[in-house]
């Protein structure tokens, strides 16, 4: 019965493609962290700890239970109003993860609608397609011609735009206000992904869609996660009161899902407090990216300008991203490794992502690492 597994799994071993996990000491075993998602640096931040510490105490260590039965404490609506205000959204809903809200957001607003999604969108958007039971048409990369074609050959009354903020992968920036500007002329909703620009993209980091000023417009639905810059747990989707109501009464991943825990509700409340009392932090991230990003190409590797903190160092082949991730820990870095499905067949790579609180010392390692790469 188990042959098949064993098959394909020595058929992923053969192309490169077996993943394995890594436990991790508190200090990346000695390791700098270039492959996490904490932006800001604010998961190890003393007051987002104490604040979920505190909630912890108070609260409990669960939620125990659906937010639509007990898992909805005060702290999870003061949560949605700090992120509603923050952002300035009309509402927002907190959910357990940024793949949950995702799910909710795409496959609840986009059933009996046509639902055209960018390909380079995250695993968590293509899943929410498929569970949507909608006619999904997939284009390509941030191509806005392709996109108006779907929209106006469609014969659904309905559609819904999905597509990332900041690509997930390659780091670049869909074309939010030429998108938006279809979504209305087609009479579409349109669903932007902010979970790698929140806290990193605009002045003081509330987003793509703040930054370019569309975040009055009721056809914009905004997902969000707090694990990556808030430096905590959890998603969420903001949106009008329509948005909001339809997703409580019809959500599947909302209304069946345990709510989010006390402990990170608090923290992702701490960091929403922190950005409003730093807004350099954002500009610090983008411009060590920057200088990330200017390292890699001046030592020849393949690499993108980054729209926030994402650098991606494509290299080709599983193999070669595999040997390259291996000789950066071997020079004191952890970064990333995207290999198929991650990424598209031939663009394996290096995903590095930076911190607002890197130090120039640490930039020297990094180049360092990158230097043996380039030279191996």
């Amino acid at each position: 019965m188990l042959d098949r597994f064993r098959t394909a799994a020595a058929d992923r071993q053969a192309a490169g493609l077996r993943r394995t996990l890594w436990s991790r000491g508190p200090d990346f075993d000695g390791l700098l962290d270039l492959a996490s998602n904490d932006y800001l640096g604010l998961a190890r931040d003393p007051r987002l700890v104490e604040a979920a510490v505190a909630a912890t105490r108070r609260w409990g260590t669960g939620s125990t239970g659906s937010r639509l039965v007990t898992g909805t404490t005060s702290l999870h609506t003061e949560l949605e109003s700090a992120l509603a205000d923050f952002c300035r959204a009309p509402g927002a809903l907190v959910f357990s993860s940024g793949y949950l809200a995702n799910l909710a957001a795409v496959a609840t607003l986009g059933r009996g609608a046509v639902v055209i999604s960018d390909a380079g969108n995250h695993a968590s958007i293509v899943d929410a397609c498929r569970l949507s039971r909608a006619r999904v048409v997939v284009t390509p990369h941030k191509d806005l011609q392709a996109m108006e074609k779907a929209l106006a050959n469609r014969h659904e009354e309905h559609a819904v735009l999905v597509t990332d903020a900041v690509f997930s992968v390659d780091g670049d920036m869909a074309d939010i206000s030429a998108m938006s500007a279809l979504a209305v002329r087609h009479g579409a909703l349109l669903i932007v992904d902010e979970a790698h620009s929140l806290g990193v993209v605009g002045e003081q980091g509330q987003g793509a869609v703040h930054s370019t000023g569309l975040f009055r417009e009721s056809h914009i639905v905004r997902t969000i996660t707090l694990s990556k810059s808030l430096g905590s747990q959890g998603g969420a989707v903001l949106g009008a009161p329509e948005v909001i109501e339809t997703l409580i009464d019809t959500g599947r991943s909302f209304i069946f899902d345990t709510g989010l825990a006390p402990g990170p509700v608090a923290a992702a409340l701490a960091a929403v407090d922190i950005l409003r009392n730093q807004p350099d932090l954002p500009g610090f991230a983008r411009a060590r990216a920057s200088e990330l990003a200017t390292t890699a190409r001046e030592l020849g590797l393949e690499t993108n300008h980054p729209a926030g903190a994402v650098v991606p160092v494509v290299l080709g082949a599983p193999e070669a991203a595999l040997g390259a991730a291996a000789t950066c820990a071997a020079h004191g870095v952890r970064v990333g490794c995207f290999r198929p499905p991650s990424v598209p067949d031939g663009r394996s790579c290096l995903r590095l992502t930076a911190r607002a609180n890197l130090s120039s010392d640490d930039l020297a390692v990094i180049r360092h690492a990158l230097t043996a790469v380039a030279e191996s």
